[in-house]
This record gives C-alpha cells, sequence and structure tokens, in this order.
C-alpha cells in the first residue's frame, strides 16, 4: 500500500483522537445519566398519564416539575462547597456524585412503584422529589465535566456530553415503553434506575478533578450567603451580563413548549407505543447523533457565535415541522421528517450552546454559575408548559399552538444577533475560560 493510500486513515484517526480521549469519554458517560431522569418526568410520564386518560390540562401541569430544575443554583453553591462525612475522603465532587446518584435511583424507583389513576398527587409529589434529586445530579455532573475538560476539548467535551445525554434520554425512555407494554410501569421505572451507574463508575474511573481554585469551606451564616451571592455577583458585573442573561430566559421558550408537549400530539393522532418507540425515539435518536456531529463541525469551522446563530435559527423553524404534522394527521413518514429535523436541529444547538454556557462560567464557581445559566435556560418555557399550554392546545388546536411556538422563538434569536454585532457576546465570556471564537 503506498503512503498515499493511507493518508486518509491517518486523517481519521487524527480526526477521532479528540473524542476518544479520556476526558472526552467521562463526558460521554456522565451525560447518560443526566438524560436519563428528565425522560422520567417528560416524555414517559406524559405518555403513562396520557394513556391513563389524566386530562391534557393535568398532564402538562406536571411539566412544572421542571422548574425545580430551574431554581437548582439556589442550592449549588451548596455542593461547591459542603462535604460529605463519610465519603469526602473520595473527594468532594466525587461523594456528592455517588450520593446524588442514590438520590436519582430511589427517586425513580418510587414514581414508577405509584398509581396516577389511585392518586395523582403521589404522583406530583414524586415527580418533584425526582426533580431535585435530578437537579443536585446535573450540578454535580456539569461541574465535574467542565473541571475535567481541558480548555481545548471544550467544543468536544459539550459535543459528548450531548451525545450522553441523548443516550440516556432515549434509550431509558425507549426501555420503559417496551418494557411498561409488557410488563408494568413499575418494572419499567426500576430498571431505568440502573442509568444513574456511568456517572458513578466514571467517578470511580477518572477519581476527584483538579479544582482549579479551591472553594473556602462555609463555616457561618454570612458565609453561607456570600457563597451563593459571590457566584452570581461576579457574573453580573461583567458587561452586558443582563442581556445575556435575557437571552437565555428567551432562546429556548419555543423549543421547551414543543418538546414537552409533543406526545400529548403523538397519543391524540393515535400513534401506538411502538411507533413512538420507533420513530420518536429510536429514529430521533439517530437524528440527534447527526445533529451533534454537524454541531460540533459547524463550532470547529465557524466559530461560536456564527454556529449558535445558525443553532438558534435551525431550533425555531424546526416548530413548523410539528404544526405540519398536525394539520395532515396520522402519517409514519412525516412523522419521521418531524422527528428528524427537530432532533437534527437540538443537536445542532445542544453543542454550540452548551458550549457557549460552558465559555460563560468562572471556574472559580463552575457548579454554581452553569447552574444558573442551564436553569435559566428553560425556565420560561417550562413555565408556560405546565401553566398554560394545555389550555392553549385546548383553545386554539394544535396546528396554530406550534405556530406560536416558533414565533416566540424568535426575540431570542433577534437578540443574539444584536449582541454578537455589538461585540457584547465576546466581552461577556469569563476571562479564564479561554474560550475563543474564529468567526470574523
Amino acid at each position: 500500500m503506498t503512503t498515499s493510500q493511507m493518508a486518509p486513515a491517518t486523517g481519521w484517526r487524527a480526526m477521532l483522537a479528540p473524542y476518544l480521549e479520556r476526558e472526552a469519554l467521562a463526558a460521554l458517560f456522565l451525560g447518560m445519566s443526566s438524560g436519563f431522569p428528565y425522560a422520567m418526568i417528560g416524555a414517559t410520564l406524559t405518555t403513562r398519564l396520557a394513556q391513563d386518560g389524566i386530562s391534557k390540562k393535568s398532564v402538562t401541569a406536571f411539566s412544572l416539575a421542571f422548574l425545580v430544575y430551574s431554581f437548582k443554583f439556589l442550592w449549588a453553591p451548596i455542593v461547591d462547597r459542603a462535604r460529605l462525612p463519610g465519603l469526602n475522603r473520595y473527594g468532594q465532587r466525587v461523594s456528592w456524585l455517588w450520593l446524588s446518584s442514590l438520590l436519582v435511583a430511589a427517586s425513580v424507583i418510587w414514581l414508577g412503584s405509584l398509581d396516577p389513576k389511585a392518586g395523582l398527587m403521589n404522583v406530583a409529589f414524586a415527580a418533584i422529589a425526582l426533580g431535585f434529586a435530578g437537579a443536585t445530579f446535573d450540578i454535580v455532573i456539569d461541574a465535574y465535566r467542565i473541571e475535567t475538560l481541558q480548555p481545548r476539548q471544550l467544543g468536544v467535551g459539550s459535543g459528548m456530553s450531548q451525545y450522553g445525554w441523548r443516550i440516556g434520554s432515549v434509550c431509558a425512555a425507549a426501555l420503559a415503553l417496551v418494557v411498561a407494554s409488557r410488563a408494568g410501569w413499575g418494572l419499567a421505572y426500576g430498571l431505568c434506575a440502573l442509568f444513574v451507574l456511568p456517572a458513578a463508575l466514571t467517578g470511580w474511573w477518572l477519581g476527584e478533578p483538579a479544582r482549579h481554585h479551591e472553594p473556602a469551606p462555609v463555616r457561618n451564616f454570612k458565609q453561607a450567603v456570600g457563597a451563593v451571592v459571590g457566584p452570581l455577583s461576579e457574573f453580573f458585573r461583567r458587561r452586558g451580563a443582563f442581556l445575556v442573561l435575557a437571552f437565555v430566559l428567551l432562546h429556548k421558550i419555543g423549543d421547551t413548549l414543543a418538546n414537552l408537549t409533543v406526545r400529548l400530539l403523538l397519543d391524540d393522532l393515535h400513534f401506538t407505543n411502538d411507533e413512538i418507540a420507533t420513530y420518536d425515539v429510536g429514529f430521533g435518536f439517530i437524528a440527534y447523533l447527526v445533529g451533534i456531529f454537524i454541531g460540533g463541525i459547524l463550532y470547529e469551522r465557524l466559530g461560536l457565535k456564527r454556529s449558535v446563530t445558525i443553532s438558534l435559527f435551525l431550533m425555531a423553524v424546526s416548530n413548523l415541522s410539528f404544526a405540519l404534522l398536525a394539520a395532515i394527521g396520522h402519517s409514519s413518514s412525516l412523522l419521521a421528517f418531524t422527528i428528524g429535523f427537530e432532533n437534527v436541529s437540538s443537536g445542532i444547538g445542544g453543542v454550540t450552546i452548551v458550549a457557549y454556557l460552558s465559555a460563560l462560567c468562572n471556574l472559580s464557581f463552575t457548579a454554581t454559575q452553569f447552574a444558573l445559566l442551564s436553569a435559566a435556560a428553560s425556565i420560561v418555557g417550562k413555565f408556560l408548559t405546565g401553566t398554560t399550554a394545555g389550555r392553549l392546545i385546548e383553545a386554539m388546536g394544535y396546528v396554530n399552538f406550534y405556530l406560536l411556538t416558533t414565533l416566540v422563538a424568535l426575540p431570542g434569536l433577534a437578540l443574539y444577533v444584536w449582541m454578537s454585532r455589538t461585540g457584547l457576546i465576546d466581552e461577556s465570556l469569563s476571562h479564564d475560560s479561554e474560550a475563543t471564537d474564529r468567526s470574523p
């Protein structure tokens, strides 16, 4: 074989090498565990409640359990600084990783053991408990991932984290649907609880990450207040910080409204569990992986600002495909297109926007600042879904509802474009993030 014939193999090895590094693989495994609790109180619980005959208003109200995620920055400083008795010898991050794993597993099993028809309020309490446990799990996982990755691995690590998140959420959702159809929801949720293991084992494999800035221990109430206020005040002292937060609040409203109600649409269009598992879960998983791959290329080739702009546009336009599906009705081919378009767009956005949020974080306050930003990213959409989405669907129909979700996604896109042109995007990045933007 000639040297020229071997060159492509060398090129492929060089392209794949960053994805095979320990830190990148750790981001993949952490993402797998991070994704599945969201699926348990999102699409899976929505399908379960809809099939039990619970009204749309009550079903969409359960998305309020996600609001727990939106306030996780309030207790993130505890995760950042508190040391757990008995476990701290394994490291502060690792000990919290293991504790939150146990809390998530226990909450999933509890939620699966309840009968919505017998007591809907108990199911609500269990969903909120899982939301709290999952949010704490996310705080630890995000901090562990950001502190483990080197600055040059930020794009790859964000992509691998999104791969893992979708693998975990899709596999858990598919497993739940398949097992529930044959052996009931209790066993389905119990088996899904095993998805905490990738993160727990990653903590054992990599051990405690080196802290870039060792936090001071909290010894009194004043220091506890400072642990919350300090990270937030550092962020808001940056020029344009409030506009950045406004963007974070606005950009995902339409996407969240669409995604948290899609199972209601599929149920009303009479798609079966097997069809949902095949298209929404299986085909959607493949499309999301493709989107993540494209997102990584866009981030690498176009830089942060332009790649985020493209992803925001695609995420807004993808909601139109749901409106088309609602207008046409039960169609497997159109469902495949809709799920494919939405998941490719979400995959691209997952890489570029998570990389942007990570670059905003000061490494002195990793857990708290990322918790604030990631929570804010969907708080408005979750609140609207839980309080008004069901009523809007009943009042205006699915077609007009999904047209509305497209419109409400546009202000976030417009704000980001304006911030890019005025230089506020670059100025808002943390000075120690070492993020660079190669766009002209």
